[in-house]
């Protein structure tokens, strides 16, 4: 069964991908069938470029107990970053269903 459930964020960073490093502006989000992992069903992630198209794209299928472990991670090093290093420049994500 196909979830159609995707949600998209606006993000600032970067990737590398076959031919090197380049900016990602959208982060996209969505759980359903993979297309490479040996799972049923896998959140999967796309960083990409849009203004670049495909050739900038990098695309990550994951478990869900893996995504879920990752986010605790990624909280956990968010938490834990030492107060002299400010997060101003960290947006929030804008999402969309």
């Amino acid at each position: 069964m196909c979830t159609n459930v995707t949600r998209s964020a606006a993000i600032t960073g970067s990737a590398k991908g076959p031919s090197g490093w380049f900016s990602v502006d959208t982060a996209t989000v969505y759980f359903d069938h993979p297309f490479h992992a040996p799972l049923e069903h896998s959140l999967n992630i796309d960083l990409v470029n849009r203004a670049a198209g495909a050739p900038a794209r990098v695309a990550i299928e994951l478990s869900a107990a893996s995504a879920r472990e990752l986010v605790r991670q990624i909280t956990a090093a968010l938490d834990d970053e030492p107060a002299a290093v400010p997060l101003s420049d960290v947006k929030a994500p804008t999402i969309s269903a």
